[in-house]
């Protein structure tokens, strides 16, 4: 998107996704990818690109059973 400065001219020059309405396709599928973690903000970005809906019915909605590190409070 060279020599575009703002959102305005972007849409202006390519358009708009008003009427994007996501589908369920061939993989989309769930994850259990942490929310938050680089993993998850990978599989949104590849539905972004697939035309899927950026949530599954059965991605984790939860942290348990994940381990990380803790930090000391100073």
């Amino acid at each position: 998107m060279s020599n575009v400065n703002n959102v305005f001219e972007a849409i202006l020059r390519f358009g708009h996704d008003e009427d994007f309405a996501p589908e369920e396709k061939d993989g989309f599928t769930p994850t259990n990818a942490a929310a938050g973690s680089d993993e998850k903000i990978e599989i949104l970005r590849r539905r972004v690109e697939m035309g899927v809906p950026l949530w599954h019915n059965n991605d984790r909605v939860d942290y348990s059973g994940l381990t990380g590190a803790v930090r000391p409070r100073e």
